[in-house]
């Protein structure tokens, strides 16, 4: 009988353990800016970006200066050539034709995307917007224009996206902007950034051989996730113009729509209820019409 005790008991924790593990997961992203698969001495090598992001493991990375068929890098669909290389999925958004082939972005990911939205952005050159729909989550990369103005009219755009989706929203890429901008400031209402943007060398992205600052992030839409486990600028100098960043969090599985709870909201008093900052709501009653987070969910309050 004993025996038989002790095996339940073994049943029973094993089984808690699985639905905590399942209740929750680590998520690792990146960044990487690869320059057309151009290292710092103008050659294309895309082994040396592969072994870059095999080193740091990431579920899913967005890259940024990517070229599929283009005459300067051999006419290869390097974005494809990637993927193979790693064993990932690989998931192209073309911005402007370029010498026979496409140039823009890419997200490389473990998991085969559920849908793949590709969102024209204001440009002096023509920019792109790639959204990647997971099971659990959605992620997107860009890379923003070199002018102000067309970064800033970009932000509308990405807010909508993002909006639209019920399920935690993540973006990454090189903006062209540093983290005292006008376009990083007003983001920062909105978007939670996750990777380390206090003025320091350790979290300086460009250019890659002598960092001077930070223009390469990854953020959350609100503050989507429960924690971060780690963040980094990989210390890469020579396989492109760009450091990569890699983050891991944790974050709830989530997998139902957003909720509109009734006029009064539907909360407990036990319940916390953020903004998208990730900011506590203390004052709660007659919440403003919105979005907002509630057990690592996006609800919509329709009614004051």
């Amino acid at each position: 009988m004993k025996h038989g005790i002790t095996l339940i008991a073994l049943l029973l924790l094993s089984c808690l353990t699985i639905c905590s593990q399942d209740n929750t997961m680590t998520l690792r992203l990146m960044t990487y800016n690869i320059r057309h698969g151009a290292g710092m001495d103008d050659v294309i090598d895309l082994d040396r970006q592969a072994n870059v992001i095999r080193d740091a493991a990431p579920d899913v990375v967005g890259l940024q200066e990517v070229d599929s068929c283009v005459k300067r890098s051999g006419y290869i669909p390097e974005a494809a050539v990637l993927g193979n290389k790693l064993g990932m999925y690989s998931t192209f958004g073309p911005a402007i034709p370029l010498t026979g082939g496409k140039y823009g972005v890419a997200i490389l990911s473990k998991e085969r995307p559920l849908s793949v939205r590709n969102i024209p952005l204001p440009g002096t050159e023509k920019r792109t917007l790639l959204v990647c729909e997971f099971e659990e989550y959605v992620f997107a990369t860009t890379h923003l224009d070199l002018t102000e103005e067309n970064r800033l009219a970009s932000l509308p755009i990405i807010i909508e996206e993002a909006t639209r989706w019920d399920k935690p929203f993540f973006i990454c890429g090189d903006w062209n902007d540093t983290p005292s901008s006008t376009l990083i400031k007003t983001m920062k209402k909105s978007f939670f950034f996750i990777n380390n943007t206090t003025d320091n060398s350790a979290n300086y992205t460009f250019p890659a051989r002598t960092p001077k600052s930070i223009i390469d992030y990854i953020a959350s839409y609100g503050k989507a996730f429960t924690s971060i486990r780690s963040r980094k600028v990989i210390n890469e100098p020579e396989a492109s113009d760009h450091r990569p960043v890699i983050v891991e969090i944790k974050l709830e599985r989530y997998s139902t729509g957003i909720q509109a709870p009734d006029e009064s909201t539907g909360l407990t008093k036990d319940e916390k209820i953020y903004d998208l900052s990730g900011k506590q709501i203390v004052k709660r009653d007659r919440l403003p019409k919105g979005i907002y987070i509630l057990k690592n969910k996006k609800i919509k309050i329709q009614k004051n």
